[in-house]
């Protein structure tokens, strides 16, 4: 998976709680009883020319369903996952509303060497979590981007 490339947004809303993110639940049978680790920024991979932003923004409808939302953005920067695959993020405050979702779907074999295959939401359902609940639901290898987040929110103070 070296040199694998991906892009997403992390829509983030004030609340007279504090600040939430939007996460997307990873879908297909792998996921679907996971709850920890098992939550990602909606994105997706894309190969250059296409521009990071731009793949950030298709893939954002592609998996949501939805047109991303305008407004500035802050940039999250990039990060490495585990996989090796680099993942570069942007944070756009925004309110979306989870039940408009329509997922975009994907197909694999399942169960694996079965022969048969079936067509899966690409993700299953999003939610608003406060970064503390969003921590442990994210992949570990997005988890930066959740700190980077807060530290622009900080600064801007």
């Amino acid at each position: 998976m070296a040199g694998k490339r991906s892009a997403g947004l992390l829509l983030y809303r004030s609340t007279p709680a504090g600040v939430e993110v939007l996460l997307a639940h990873m879908g297909g049978p792998l996921w679907e009883r996971r709850d920890a680790a098992a939550w990602s920024v909606p994105k997706g991979e894309y190969v250059p020319p296409e521009e990071a932003w731009d793949a950030a923004r298709r893939e954002f409808e592609e998996e949501l369903g939805l047109l991303p939302p305008e407004g500035s953005c802050l940039p999250l920067g990039e990060a490495r996952q585990a996989s090796g695959k680099v993942v570069t993020v942007w944070a756009v405050e925004s309110d979306l509303d989870p039940e408009r979702v329509v997922p975009g779907t994907f197909e694999m074999e399942w169960p694996r060497g079965s022969g048969m295959r079936g067509t899966f939401p690409e993700i299953d359902r999003v939610a608003w979590f406060a970064p503390h609940e969003a921590r442990e639901r994210l992949v570990a290898g997005q988890r930066v981007f959740l700190e980077r987040l807060a530290e622009r929110l900080a600064a801007a103070d």
